[in-house]
């Protein structure tokens, strides 16, 4: 299997770095009032990082060309990205 580098990976690696992050130095980093569940935050970030990098594997078996599965997950970056800015 040929390794290519696409955004979702970038997702991944920044979503588990979080995880890390969080779990090392606590949610009282964000400010909020929930720095008692630094590790149930973290969790979260680590399930969020194995969604990502399973729907990865799922784009890169439906597009086999690198530039059309940039494009298509760049797509779904923009597009989660402006739902997440609506409902907020």
């Amino acid at each position: 299997m040929k390794f290519r580098i696409t955004p979702l990976n970038f997702g991944t690696a920044f979503f588990l770095f979080l995880a890390v992050y969080i779990w090392i130095n606590g949610a009282k980093i964000t400010g909020s009032k929930y720095e008692h569940w630094s590790g149930t935050i973290a969790l979260v970030f680590i399930l969020f990082a194995l969604v990502v990098s399973f729907l990865d594997l799922m784009l890169r078996n439906f597009f086999p060309k690198t530039k059309s599965l940039w494009i298509v997950e760049l797509s779904f970056i923009t597009l989660a990205t402006i739902i997440f800015l609506l409902v907020k």
